[in-house]
């Protein structure tokens, strides 16, 4: 199926003053739930109004990057504080471990966290370093992919290049898995309680640093592109079509030469000057149709949102009771 391209100024923005909407969950009324770095979820409702629950505990330094729901409809969150780890919030604002150390380690900060059909938890941590800019770097392949469940918590894929978004293709055969410095989308054949052997979806060039992801019906695959603020999709044959991109090119130049120096550090993943996008993050599809698409980023204060010509995945959360 040919997707049709979007020019950059299309995608409207949706909400406002949210704070560092990294990850978007959409529902099929409209509403889109994101992380609130304050310490905690907002959702923008379909209105465009919002409304947030933060953790009433401050003792927690929580710094809420992927979000994820319980199947009565909490909270799950992967922080990047500096307690790192999951943990779990009520519409209360009760804040509680769910996985902070594994085998009597501490766990680093987490980036993302997924809940699939079978209520299985994956945790990704994209790596052992401290801080996290030092691992943006080539020569470091240290991130991993936790698996919670009835079984307990246990590493199930290491030696990943910095891990990010990770979630069960709709068949729930494969776990697919963004490398960010790999600039790749990996595979894993889900195996009984644990995972087979990784294969390379996808494979993207210099000057894109893939983030975030989710399918459509068609058996596409959306991903978003830090830095160079682009949408991508490749289609069940892997071919890769630009959908919608913002780039400012000095600016990716001076990232991509900085990487290659190995002196990548925060500033590059700061700001964009003259980009509303500010390094999209993550895609997701809701509304009655599935086919309003929402994008987060690291640095707006607001979602985007546009219409495809193709409707997203059916989602698992969709039956929970959220709020």
């Amino acid at each position: 199926m040919s997707i049709v391209k979007v020019d950059a100024d299309v995608p409207a923005p949706f909400g406002q003053a949210l704070h560092r909407p990294e990850c978007v969950l959409p529902m099929p009324s409209g509403d889109v739930f994101v992380p609130d770095w304050r310490g905690g979820v907002a959702v923008v409702r379909a209105d465009g109004s919002t409304q947030c629950w933060l953790a009433n505990s401050k003792k927690v330094d929580l710094k809420p990057n992927g979000i994820a729901f319980f199947p009565n409809g909490d909270f799950l969150i992967a922080s990047l504080g500096k307690e790192g780890g999951v943990w779990r919030l009520d519409c209360a604002g009760n804040l509680t471990a769910v996985l902070t150390e594994l085998d009597g380690t501490p766990l680093p900060p987490a980036n993302f966290v997924y809940v699939d059909e079978e209520a299985r938890i994956w945790i990704t941590v994209s790596t052992r370093h401290q801080p996290r800019q030092s691992a943006w770097r080539q020569t470091i392949s240290d991130g991993f992919v936790v698996l919670l469940d009835r079984k307990g918590a246990r590493v199930v894929a290491d030696g990943l290049h910095y891990t990010n978004e990770a979630r069960v293709d709709p068949s729930g055969c494969f776990l697919y898995v963004i490398e960010t410095f790999g600039r790749r989308l990996v595979r894993y054949p889900i195996q009984g309680s644990g995972l087979g052997q990784k294969d390379i979806a996808i494979q993207l060039d210099t000057g894109y640093l893939p983030d975030g992801f989710t399918f459509d019906e068609e058996g596409g695959i959306w991903i978003t592109s830090l830095v160079s603020n682009c949408l991508l999709r490749a289609d069940r044959d892997g071919h890769v079509q630009i959908v919608i991109a913002e780039t400012n090119k000095d600016w990716v130049a001076e990232v991509e030469a900085a990487y290659a120096q190995n002196r990548m550090a925060r500033e590059h993943l700061g700001p964009i000057p003259k980009t509303r996008f500010q390094h999209l993050t993550s895609i997701g599809f809701g509304g009655p149709d599935r086919t309003t698409a929402y994008l987060g980023s690291l640095h707006a204060d607001c979602l985007y949102k546009f219409t495809a010509n193709v409707a997203g995945a059916r989602q698992p959360y969709w039956d929970y009771p959220l709020p």
